[in-house]
C-alpha cells in the first residue's frame, strides 16, 4: 500500500485527489500538510488524518512514499524540488511553475533525484483529444495550418472560485495560468515546439489577475495555435478544431462531437463523418503515477512536457507585460 502526504488544501482540486487516492486499492492518504495550519488541520481531520506543520519531517517520514502537491503555484519550486530531494514520488497539479527558471530548477531536482513524477494534465486523457492526436500523427488533415482551442467557465463572474485564485503572489496568474494551461498544454502535445507567442489578457472584474484572456502561437512546424480562456464564460462548452490542407477536424458544443472532414479518407467517405470507436481513456494522472512506482509502467503527462507547458506560460505573460510576441528558446 503506497503512503501519500497531501501538500497542502489551497488548490480546489485538492479534496477530489484525496478521494482518489484513498478509493485506489493501492494507495491511502496517510497524513496533510499546509503552509496555513488552519485549511491544513481542517482538511486533515476531513480526511481522518494527522495535520504535520513541519515539511521536513513529513518529507524525512520513511512511510510517506509520494506527495500529492496542491499548494499555490509560486510555493511549487520550493515544495517540489524539496519533495524530489528527499526521494518521494510526486503527482502536481498544473502548472509545474509560473516561470521557466524555477521549472527548470524542479525539472534537475527530479531527474537528480530518479523519482517518479507526474503531472496533472487531463485533457490529454480523454478519448476525443486522444483521436485529435491520431489525426494529427496519421496526417489525416495534411499539414496543419490552425489550432483552436477554448476551455472557459463563469468562475469569476458567478463568484465560485475561492479569492486566493485572484492572487497574483500565491497563483501567478489567473485565467490563462489556471484554465488555460489545458489549452496550452494540448498545443504542444499536438503542434510541437512553439517559435513564439502574442497574449492579450483582460481585466473586466478588476481582480488583480486576468480573468480573461487569448494567446496566439506560432509553432516549429509552421502551425498556428489560438488559447482562448475565461473566468468570465457561462455555458461555454470545450472546443478544439483543426484545420489543415487536406481536412478539418471539429471538437466540442454541447454535446461534445467529433467530427472529421477529411480528403484522404478515400473515394468512398465523402463529407462530415463521426467516429464510432474513439481511443480508450488513459489512465488519470494518479493511476499513472501508482503504476509508475509499482510496476514501472509508462507516466504519459512528464517532466519534460510540464517544463514545455511553463515555457509556453512564461512567454504569454511576457509578451502581455510588454505589449509585444516574444519568441522562443525564451532567454
Amino acid at each position: 500500500m503506497l503512503k501519500f502526504a497531501m501538500l497542502s488544501a489551497w488548490h480546489v482540486h485538492a479534496e477530489g485527489y484525496a478521494q482518489e487516492i484513498n478509493a485506489h486499492p493501492e494507495t491511502v492518504v496517510a497524513l496533510v500538510w499546509d503552509d496555513d495550519p488552519v485549511r491544513g488541520e481542517e482538511f486533515a481531520r476531513k480526511l481522518g488524518v494527522p495535520f504535520e506543520p513541519d515539511l521536513k519531517k513529513v518529507l524525512q517520514d520513511e512511510e510517506i512514499d509520494a506527495v500529492c502537491v496542491n499548494t499555490a503555484t509560486t510555493l511549487h519550486r520550493d515544495v517540489l524540488t524539496a519533495a524530489a530531494k528527499a526521494g518521494k514520488h510526486i503527482f502536481t497539479e498544473k502548472v509545474l511553475a509560473p516561470t521557466c527558471e524555477e521549472a527548470y530548477a524542479i525539472a534537475n531536482a527530479v531527474n537528480e533525484a530518479g523519482v517518479k513524477f507526474v503531472i496533472s494534465f487531463p485533457h490529454r486523457a480523454k478519448p476525443h483529444n486522444l483521436f485529435a492526436k491520431q489525426v494529427v500523427e496519421q496526417g489525416l488533415l495534411g499539414d496543419i495550418s490552425l489550432l483552436r482551442i477554448r476551455n472557459a467557465h463563469n468562475g469569476a463572474s458567478a463568484n465560485w472560485l475561492p479569492p486566493h485564485f485572484y492572487s497574483m503572489a500565491e497563483c501567478g496568474g489567473g485565467a490563462m495560468m489556471d484554465l488555460g494551461a489545458h489549452g496550452m498544454y494540448l498545443a504542444a502535445w499536438l503542434l510541437g515546439k512553439p517559435k513564439r507567442i502574442s497574449a492579450v489578457f483582460s481585466h473586466i472584474t478588476g481582480k488583480e489577475v486576468e480573468d480573461n484572456a487569448v494567446a496566439v502561437m506560432e509553432f516549429e512546424n509552421g502551425a498556428t495555435a489560438i488559447n482562448e480562456t475565461s473566468f468570465l464564460s457561462s455555458n461555454s462548452p470545450f472546443s478544439l478544431e483543426l484545420y489543415g490542407t487536406e481536412g478539418s477536424l471539429l471538437i466540442g458544443g454541447p454535446d461534445l462531437k467529433v467530427q472529421l472532414n477529411s480528403n484522404l479518407l478515400g473515394s468512398k467517405v465523402k463529407g462530415w463523418v463521426q467516429p464510432t470507436n474513439l481511443p480508450k481513456a488513459l489512465p488519470s494522472a494518479l493511476e499513472q503515477l501508482v503504476g509508475a512506482i509499482l510496476r514501472n509502467e509508462p507516466v504519459h503527462f512528464t517532466v519534460d512536457d510540464a517544463v514545455l507547458l511553463t515555457e509556453l506560460m512564461d512567454g504569454a505573460y511576457r509578451s502581455h507585460r510588454l505589449g509585444q510576441h516574444i519568441t522562443y528558446p525564451l532567454t
